[in-house]
């Protein structure tokens, strides 16, 4: 999911659903430890249970600077914001540029380019990016799809170039889920088997919450909900699994009086108009998750819906709209582990 659509409310309301199946009565299990902090725009929230009762969390916010420090559009030193100030090519510094464009190639290719991280571009034209404009420029659009194209990228261990000196990248579809299979991978190098970890509503479940002897569990948003009354439309089981759910929620822009939202269609240039209001994906890791979250949201369902028949390794549950309200889709891999509240 875009990290500049996130909001923190959501992450925070999806935490409150999270939180409570958290809870647990002194002596009846292993204590937990929990981490919370900042990063991305947005927080992290991580609970693991370590019989050694390590505390991890300097670790994982150098682990989050350094990420930050290699696919932050907002961070105007990050290395993709170098990248995407060069002519042509960038040297990569640091370890977290080359493996999100790898795992954007396989979602870009396997979404026919619903999703695509050189969506960028058109991200700063319709004033989601780091610079805020007060009309969107229809002219303006139609020329910036000609250079937005991830075919218009070549990258290897080493390197990344562009075709065209205005290629831009934005790691906003993707980044929030790599940030948390990086944590993921730290906490499993330390031997740590069961954690759940939320990065802006979106993460990773690995085996169980012990202090409660049961599997880990996510809360999924009404999206009819607002901020002055939220509400979750349904609850789903964790089987070591990344998760993510994107969806237009609280965010979206107002121009001359009409609501823009905060998925743009790398194919046409302009926002998505679909039934579709929100999709959560499961996957084995989170970047893949996030990614085709953002992909989903952009194809709408009916197209989506017979695509996951060539991506078995996914699972989905999607809401959207129908002539008599609102709609679901879950996945039969899923469908036993998905409670839905209404």
């Amino acid at each position: 999911m875009n990290a500049r659509a996130k909001n923190a409310l959501y992450a925070f309301l999806l935490l409150l659903l999270i939180g409570a199946v958290y809870t647990y009565r002194k002596g009846r299990g292993p204590q937990p430890i929990r981490l919370e902090g900042e990063t991305m725009a947005t927080t992290y929230h991580i609970t693991y249970f370590d019989g050694r009762g390590r505390n991890f969390k300097s670790s994982v916010d150098s682990l989050l600077v350094e990420v930050n420090k290699s696919i932050n559009t907002y961070d105007s030193s990050s290395e993709v914001s170098r990248f995407n100030r060069a002519e042509r090519s960038f040297v990569y510094e640091r370890r977290h540029f080359y493996k999100p464009l790898r795992i954007s190639q396989g979602v870009v290719a396997g979404s026919q380019g619903a999703y695509d991280p050189t969506v960028m571009p058109l991200v700063n034209a319709w004033g989601f990016g780091p610079k805020r404009v007060d009309q969107p420029d229809t002219a303006e659009i139609l020329e910036i799809r000609s250079f937005v194209g991830f075919e218009k990228l070549n990258f290897n261990t080493d390197s990344v170039w562009k075709s065209d000196p205005r290629v831009q990248v934005d790691f906003g579809g993707i980044g929030q889920g790599y940030g948390a299979d990086v944590i993921t991978e730290f906490l499993r190098a330390k031997g740590i088997d069961n954690f759940f970890v939320e990065l802006g509503g979106e993460g990773v479940a690995s085996g169980k919450n012990l202090a409660e002897n049961r599997e880990w569990e996510i809360g999924i948003l009404d999206p009819n909900s607002d901020y002055l009354e939220q509400r979750f439309m349904a609850r789903a089981r964790l089987n070591n699994q990344g998760f993510s759910t994107s969806g237009n929620y609280f965010n979206y822009r107002v121009v001359d009086g009409k609501k823009y939202s905060h998925t743009i269609d790398p194919i046409s240039g302009f926002p998505v108009q679909r039934e579709l209001l929100s999709a959560t994906v499961l996957a084995a890791d989170c970047s893949t998750a996030d990614a085709w979250a953002t992909a989903f949201m952009s194809m709408g369902h009916e197209k989506a819906i017979p695509l996951l028949a060539q991506h078995p390794e996914l699972s989905v549950l999607f809401v959207f709209s129908t002539k008599d309200g609102m709609g679901t889709f879950v996945s039969e891999s899923i469908r036993e582990r998905v409670t839905l509240e209404r």
